[in-house]
């Protein structure tokens, strides 16, 4: 391609060069020619010699000239072009690889040309596919991790049952009806972040009353804060930012957040909910009381299957996919997620542009 591409655009120049040379040698021909005719008669001078030699020496030098322009436009057209069809022979290059299925390959790009710049976002477009394809990956093996433990106690109750090491009582019917639950949380959960994913672009976004959201929230979740004994204090400002965000993905967040925050509160803990806003945004921020939750897990809080306490079983723990959706749901509102360690509290919140 990069050779025929070379060759078609030489082939332009000398085009140009020849349809030049026609021109100003028609043009010599019957304009300057006749001119010249004109002034020798004028001065009582013979012309026919004079017009034959005057008509050759300009054929002759336009010939020279033509000769030594097409040889030097077309070593500088050749060597210009190559260093512009490097790339793009380099880019065809690795986007066979990445269709291949590897991603390692960039191109240079050390110009600030077009060229440089198109080499500069090619090579951006092949990281967000790495990236991509990274995180596909560890998707798959993070699910299929997870997915692992219920299904080997499942086979390990029903082999017991089959070789009759169980009685087919109630209590061993409700051990599977737990796994079985569990097998349906994550895949709802992992239903849920494939969702996120595919959020941005697909909002219905309309002016939201955030507090009555929040509001909502904490009655829903009213009975397991009773049940765990934590209290929750609400902290809202005297005049609230209009919202526009998608009410069923925000609704989604702060259920995320309200269950990870009981979750991992220890009973008799309390939760603060503060509301704020200012420089065009609105903040709400959620602070418990955590136990075992180390400063070095803060920065992984929001990647998918991490679980600050390890010492959690899954049963208790959850998969760590909830606050991975609420990542991807405030960003596909054009917000940001954080958290930091406050001593023995944990504050995680979210931003959204009012």
């Amino acid at each position: 391609m990069k050779r025929r591409l070379i060759w078609k655009l030489l082939l332009i120049n000398l085009l140009v060069i020849v349809f030049v040379l026609v021109i100003v040698w028609v043009s010599i021909d019957i304009l300057a020619a006749g001119y010249f005719v004109t002034l020798m008669e004028r001065y009582q001078i013979s012309p026919e010699p004079a017009h034959a030699m005057f008509v050759s020496a300009v054929h002759r030098y336009l010939l020279w000239a033509c000769l030594a322009a097409a040889i030097l436009a077309t070593a500088l057209s050749f060597l210009m072009m190559r260093r512009v069809l490097s790339p793009l022979s380099r880019m065809t290059t690795i986007a066979r690889q990445i269709a291949a299925g590897d991603f390692d390959g960039r191109v240079p790009s050390a110009a600030e040309d077009e060229v440089g710049q198109l080499a500069t976002a090619f090579n951006r477009m092949a990281k967000s596919l790495e990236e991509i394809e990274n995180l596909r990956r560890s998707l798959m093996i993070d699910v299929a991790h997870e997915l692992r433990t219920p299904l080997t106690n499942m086979r390990g109750y029903l082999e017991a049952l089959q070789d009759e090491v169980l009685p087919p009582n109630t209590e061993t019917f409700t051990l599977l009806h737990e796994e079985t639950l569990r097998l349906v949380d994550l895949v709802e959960d992992v239903l849920q972040l494939a969702r996120a994913d595919a959020a941005r672009g697909r909002l219905q976004q309309q002016p939201v009353d955030l507090l009555a959201l929040i509001q909502e929230m904490r009655t829903a979740f009213a009975a397991r804060l009773l049940e765990s004994k934590i209290e929750v204090s609400l902290h809202l400002p005297h005049t609230m930012l209009p919202v526009s965000a998608d009410p069923d993905r925000i609704s989604r967040v702060l259920r995320n957040l309200m269950d990870n925050a009981i979750r991992y509160t220890p009973p008799g803990g309390n939760l603060e909910i503060h509301v704020m806003t200012g420089d065009g945004r609105v903040q709400v921020a959620l602070t418990n009381t955590a136990e075992n939750i180390r400063s070095e897990d803060i920065p992984f809080l929001f990647e998918r299957f991490f679980r600050g306490e390890k010492s959690r079983s899954r049963e208790h723990g959850g998969a760590g996919i909830g606050l991975a959706i609420v990542k991807e749901l405030v960003e596909a509102h054009g917000g940001s997620v954080g958290a930091r360690l406050e001593e023995d509290r944990i504050r995680i919140w979210f931003e959204l542009p009012a």
